[in-house]
């Protein structure tokens, strides 16, 4: 298993991401998405398993700001996501080709 955990360190569902793999002695990359965002090609790769929307956090100051319930096409929102990674939804968490969004246990363990 290569797991990637990108979060930000305020956030509690990252926090119990972080809690959930190191209990089970599954070693993690942790990457914080307020210094070091998504590559394209990472953003490319969990689109694909989740969908472009379910990154979004719709609740964030950012994303009514920007007024992105507007924005509909695909290229435009996954450029924005890029540069603003306040607007994630996390934790977002990435095994190869597969990924999450959220605190996800069940899902983790069908992984192990």
């Amino acid at each position: 298993m290569n797991i990637q955990i990108f979060g930000v360190k305020k956030c509690f569902d990252t926090k119990k991401a972080e809690r959930y793999f190191k209990e089970r002695g599954i070693k993690f990359q942790y990457i914080d998405l307020e210094q070091k965002g998504l590559s394209k090609g990472e953003l490319q790769s969990v689109r694909a398993a989740i969908g472009l929307n379910n990154l979004f956090n719709t609740e964030s100051k950012d994303y009514k700001k920007l007024n992105l319930d507007k924005i509909v096409g695909a290229a435009m929102r996954e450029e924005i996501l890029l540069k603003n990674p306040g607007l994630y939804k996390t934790p977002i968490v990435r095994n190869g080709k597969q990924a999450t969004v959220g605190y996800a246990p069940d899902v983790w363990a069908t992984w192990e």
